[in-house]
């Protein structure tokens, strides 16, 4: 019986993929990664358990990643009337755990720069991918970004992480 689970480098080529679609603004195909129960989640605190009944940085579910991305697109936008521009930079995607069904968890460090005309942010931390196998297509379940200064008094951040 062969084994139908991603390698590897199928799997850490997914996280590069997904880092260079928010780099390059193509959010709708970002969207389009999570699946319907997906979080994204930024914790306040170093090893803050959960997002549900812990304050965070942010924790949003599917509906409120739609709201975000609508909100960087309105021509309203005030805090986009300058147009923001990010770069990942990635370290190699690492396999941390596998699941009992197609479940599959990638631990990232990155540095995240973020420009707007002459201000310039750079954040440095590790995303950890929850992903799951779906028709054969991987899907984030979940997507928790741990900053190295995330209790610092940290600036707007205007894109996606």
């Amino acid at each position: 019986m062969a084994d139908d689970r991603p390698s590897d480098l199928r799997l850490a080529e997914f996280i590069y993929r997904e880092a260079r679609l928010l780099d390059e603004k193509h959010f709708d195909a970002w969207y389009e990664l999570f699946t319907d129960d997906a979080r994204y989640w930024m914790p306040l605190t170093r090893g803050q358990p959960d997002g549900r009944s812990h304050t965070s940085l942010f924790y949003e579910d599917k509906l409120l990643l739609k709201i975000r991305i609508e909100r960087l697109r309105h021509p309203n936008a005030f805090s986009q009337q300058q147009p923001s521009f990010c770069q990942h930079v990635l370290q190699q995607p690492a396999l941390e755990e596998t699941g009992p069904a197609d479940d599959f968890l990638m631990r990232t460090p990155f540095m995240y720069v973020e420009t707007q005309l002459d201000t310039q942010i750079v954040l440095a931390g590790v995303a950890h991918h929850h992903l799951t196998s779906i028709d054969g297509a991987l899907r984030i379940r979940m997507k928790k970004i741990e900053l190295v200064n995330c209790d610092a008094a940290l600036p707007s951040i205007q894109l996606l992480i």
